[in-house]
C-alpha cells in the first residue's frame, strides 16, 4: 500500500460523505411520484396540478400553493422539461424543498428533496473498508459490437432497460472475473455488481466507476472505491439491480459497505 494511494482514497471517502449528506444529496430524497399514477394531477403532498405531455410536465398552481419557479413566487401554468442540473438548482421549489422533474423511458415524475429529511438528520457516515492495494487491479475493457440493452429489475419494483457497452475483464487472487459495464461516450465505465458479501456484510449490490479505458482498453478496477448506490441512502431511488453475470462468486471485502 502506498501512502499516496491511501491518502487519495481517504480524500475520496471524505468527499463521498460530504456529497451524500449535502442539503440536496441522496439522503434528502423523500419521494418519487409518477404523474401517470395520479390521473387527477394531484401528487402526494405536493401542491399544484401536474400533467404529463410528450415533451414534459405542465404545472398549474395558484399563489396559495406556495410554489416558486426559477426563484420567484409562481401562479399560473408552466411547461417543465426534465431537470438536468444539480438538485439544488431545480426550477420548482416549495419552501426549502426542491421538486425535481425526471423522466424514465417516457414516464414523467417529480422527486421531492427535503434538507430536513429524517434520513439526513440520522446520518452518521458511510461504513467503508480501509484502503487495501490488493483490491486495485488492472482491467481490460472489450466493447460490444453496438450497445446491448438488457431488462433488469429496479429498486422501486419496476423493470427498465440497462444499456451495456462492453465487458470488463480482470483477475483477483488468480481468478479471472468479468463484469458487464455501461459507458457514456468515451468516459468512465459503470458497473452494477453484487458479490458474496452482498446482503450480508455489505449492501445488496454496489456501483463501481472505473476510469475511461485507454486506446487498448486498459483501465484500473479499484474495488476500494466501490460505492453504495443511491437507494442505500433513500428508498425512493430507481437504482438498477446487477445484470446477468454481474453477481461475483467472490467476497469483495473492500469499498463502501453500509450507511451508518
Amino acid at each position: 500500500m502506498t501512502t499516496d494511494a491511501a491518502d487519495a482514497w481517504k480524500q475520496w471517502h471524505e468527499t463521498r460523505v460530504e456529497r451524500v449528506s449535502a442539503p440536496f444529496g441522496p439522503l434528502a430524497l423523500t419521494g418519487t411520484h409518477w404523474v401517470e399514477d395520479c390521473p387527477d394531477g394531484r401528487l402526494p403532498d405536493i401542491p399544484g396540478t401536474w400533467a404529463a405531455t410528450g415533451e414534459g410536465v405542465v404545472l398549474t398552481a395558484g399563489e396559495a400553493d406556495g410554489l416558486s419557479v426559477d426563484g420567484r413566487p409562481f401562479a399560473g401554468e408552466v411547461r417543465l422539461a426534465a431537470d438536468r442540473g444539480p438538485e439544488a438548482e431545480a426550477r420548482v421549489a416549495l419552501g426549502d424543498k426542491r421538486l425535481v422533474v425526471l423522466v424514465r423511458e417516457g414516464v414523467w415524475g417529480v422527486r421531492v428533496y427535503d434538507p430536513a429529511s429524517a434520513a439526513r438528520r440520522a446520518f452518521r457516515g458511510i461504513e467503508a473498508t480501509p484502503y487495501d492495494a490488493r483490491w486495485s487491479v488492472p482491467g481490460r475493457f472489450t466493447p460490444y459490437d453496438g450497445t446491448r440493452t438488457v431488462r433488469v429489475g429496479n429498486a422501486d419494483g419496476r423493470e427498465r432497460g440497462l444499456a451495456l457497452a462492453g465487458e470488463l475483464a480482470f483477475a483477483r487472487a488468480g481468478q479471472q472475473l468479468t463484469l458487464q459495464v455501461a459507458q457514456q461516450g468515451d468516459g468512465p465505465l459503470w458497473a452494477v455488481f453484487a458479490d458474496a458479501t452482498s446482503g450480508d456484510t455489505s449492501f445488496r449490490f454496489r456501483f463501481l466507476h472505473p476510469a475511461a479505458p485507454d486506446a487498448e482498453g486498459r483501465t484500473t478496477v479499484d474495488f476500494n472505491r466501490a460505492q453504495l448506490p443511491p437507494c442505500a441512502f433513500a428508498d425512493h431511488f430507481l437504482c438498477p439491480f446487477p445484470p446477468p453475470g454481474n453477481t461475483l462468486d467472490v467476497a469483495i471485502e473492500a469499498g463502501e459497505r453500509a450507511v451508518s
